[in-house]
């Protein structure tokens, strides 16, 4: 019985370890400005979908996950976690926001203005 209950709780204690994330504040350097926010219905619960300013262009992104919630305008830090150019004339670029709790978040790139 000592021994189940010795590798529940190594099993536990694993789990958490594994759970645990690398995050490193120090790789989101880049600057995202939200100037506007909307949740869009997709057949069920709302993605979000945000307007930004990275970088002096202005973008449309939009989320990865559907939490169904209204993301706050104002700054954040992100970092670019995929940056496709298979040909000079079209991309796809994805960024992952930090949020000041320490969660993330992934926006797609959707739209682009001048």
């Amino acid at each position: 019985m000592k021994r189940i209950s010795l590798f529940a709780l190594l099993f536990l204690l694993a789990s958490f370890a594994w759970g645990g994330s690398n995050l490193s504040p120090a790789e989101y350097t880049v600057n995202v400005h939200v100037i506007a926010s909307r949740m869009v219905p997709e057949a069920g619960p709302r993605f979000q979908r945000v307007e930004a300013i990275i970088d002096g262009k202005k973008y449309e992104l939009e989320s990865d996950r559907t939490p169904d919630m209204l993301l706050s305008l104002g700054d954040y830090r992100a970092k670019i976690v995929r940056d496709d150019h298979r040909v000079t004339y079209e991309s796809y670029k994805m960024y992952e926001f930090l949020f000041s709790d320490q969660k993330t978040r992934r926006f797609i790139v959707v739209g682009q203005t001048e």
